[in-house]
């Protein structure tokens, strides 16, 4: 028997239902997988929850559609190349064009904004991360790949409409939006197609689109800043006049407008988001083409504000669309993105308690899961029951149930598609349950404060200080992890209490001191 935890975490270890023999965890803080037993096409259900094990097997498993040897390391490899190629040729053309100093000048001030963007998109991803290797991913693609082939394609169009005497203003207008939005897109989209596992909603989508919208933005500013601002204003006036441009363009194109390239790449995130988390198959097609048209649309309609204001010389066309629609737009769009970031933790509080009632998981915690507060109060606390490792098992068990909630939502409303992908998502949900009960070993059991007991699905078992066990029915409302300090040990002197007592007495031996605290009472006073 063991203890369980204030939020309500029982420890696996010689759980009653369950031969002790069985549930031996490593040392080492690997969880044993949970040996999926006859998960076969025909056994699953996507509404039947897995039972609690009666016994484990350690073993690793294989992680689902990933191939060995250079079968697996051949695209990843490539996709690398290409980018560093891009990254190479980008710079290259900078530095020619706008020379060393407004290389340096305009890629010092494309960088500041960088930081305070990324990190709100980390912030909007805080439920259930991904990995770091597939965000850098997606920056590097739109830093690279993307401007290079925009770049490219925007230069060719400009020379063509010159050569049939078109304005070349019509290229920000009909071809910009089109390749920009299109090779933006296309690094999230590749990583759809080949890590399908690491989408779980529209979460993802506008965290993936915004950081390669993100790094394309900023290479495009290098352009701006050090090439239109410092490289120009320093070769008719000098250096003064070239960061004075700077100091303006920067106003104008990151304070102002530097959230443009993020939001109208997001609407193709949000499109992809929805395929992920639909059964039917027209809107995992429809949803993305049609977010990928409302990027195109929004960022034509955002190139041609300033066309129309320098064709007709009436500069309150600028002013007028930018206030009066994108400002709206771009709030409303970040009150959606934290509204949806509010109900991804909403639905790990929702779909996890169906597996309350077979002893996965106790009440509190599945209700410590419902917001980024309880979260961190549960971290604290396992921090302080179990040390640094047990803060980093609670966020790892975290990490884990949500994926798993989102899991088990996908299980039930079909996104698998057939039995057979069925069957692989019941294998990933006994990998998940299997990682939740490791993690939760790590911590669980070690509040000195709590008396054991454990959740067995219907109600907790708590061993009195008499030494019998009871049942005792959960509140009805289950109490939330609170990080609570214990009060040092009082200490204790030699010869005394302390300082301010006097030499020479004991515990108990001054005249009309009496006992010390907490001792005995004497037999008189029992």
């Amino acid at each position: 028997m063991a203890d369980v935890s204030p939020t309500g975490s029982p420890d696996p270890v010689n759980r009653p239902s369950s031969p002790p023999e069985a549930q031996s965890w490593p040392a080492d803080g690997v969880a044993p997988a949970y040996t999926p037993v006859n998960v076969t096409a025909e056994a699953v259900s996507p509404d039947a929850v897995p039972p609690f094990p009666t016994e484990t097997t350690r073993h690793v498993a294989p992680v689902p559609g990933r191939r060995a040897g250079w079968r697996r390391w051949l695209p990843v490899a490539s996709v690398i190349a290409l980018i560093a190629l891009a990254a190479i040729g980008m710079l290259i053309f900078l530095g020619y064009n706008i020379g060393l100093a407004g290389l340096a000048v305009g890629l010092t001030a494309a960088i500041l904004p960088v930081p305070l963007l990324a990190s709100a998109f980390a912030w909007l991803d805080r439920y259930e991360p991904e990995p770091v290797k597939y965000l850098i991913f997606c920056f590097a693609w739109g830093a690279a790949v993307a401007t290079a082939a925009a770049l490219a394609v925007n230069t060719g169009a400009a020379w063509l409409f010159d050569k049939i005497g078109l304005p070349d203003a019509l290229v920000a207008v009909l071809v910009a939006p089109f390749i920009e939005e299109s090779m933006k897109a296309l690094g999230p989209v590749l990583l759809f197609w080949k890590r399908r596992a690491e989408w779980s909603g529209i979460t993802d989508g506008i965290v993936y689109c915004g950081l390669s919208a993100l790094g394309f933005a900023m290479v495009e500013n290098v352009l701006y800043l050090g090439g239109h601002g410092y490289a120009a204003g320093a070769s008719e006036y000098g250096p003064a006049t070239g960061l004075t441009n700077v100091f303006a363009i920067f106003i104008v194109r990151i304070l102002f407008t530097g959230f443009a390239h993020p939001l109208f790449t997001s609407m193709t995130g949000i499109g992809l988001g929805i395929a992920a988390r639909s059964a039917d198959r027209n809107v995992r097609w429809l949803a993305p083409i049609g977010g990928l048209l409302l990027a195109m649309i929004l960022h034509g309609t955002f190139n041609l504000l300033p066309t129309l204001s320098a064709a007709t010389g009436e500069s309150l066309i600028m002013l007028y669309g930018y206030l009066g629609f994108m400002v709206p737009f771009f709030f409303a769009v970040v009150g959606f993105a934290i509204a949806l970031r509010s109900w991804e933790g909403r639905l790990a509080e929702r779909v996890l308690f169906q597996y309350v009632h077979t002893g996965w998981f106790a009440p509190p915690e599945v209700a410590a899961l419902g917001s980024l507060g309880r979260r961190h109060s549960a971290r604290q606390w396992a921090k302080r029951v179990a040390g640094p490792p047990g803060g980093k098992a609670m966020r790892n068990f975290q990490f884990a149930a949500t994926r798993l909630a989102l899991l088990r939502d996908g299980m039930q409303r079909g996104l698998a598609g057939d039995q057979v992908e069925m069957a692989k998502a019941a294998a990933e949900e006994r990998e998940l349950l299997g990682a939740v009960t490791g993690y939760r070993s790590v911590f669980a059991g070690r509040d000195p404060q709590t008396p054991p007991a454990w959740w067995d699905g219907q109600s907790y078992r708590i061993t009195f200080p008499d030494g019998v066990v009871r049942a005792v029915a959960p509140p009805a409302e289950p109490v939330m992890p609170v990080p609570v300090r214990l009060p040092p040990p009082m200490p204790v002197y030699p010869g005394g209490y302390g300082p301010g007592y006097g030499p020479g007495y004991g515990p108990g031996q001054g005249p009309g001191y009496g006992p010390p605290p907490f001792a005995p009472m004497p037999p008189p006073y029992k």
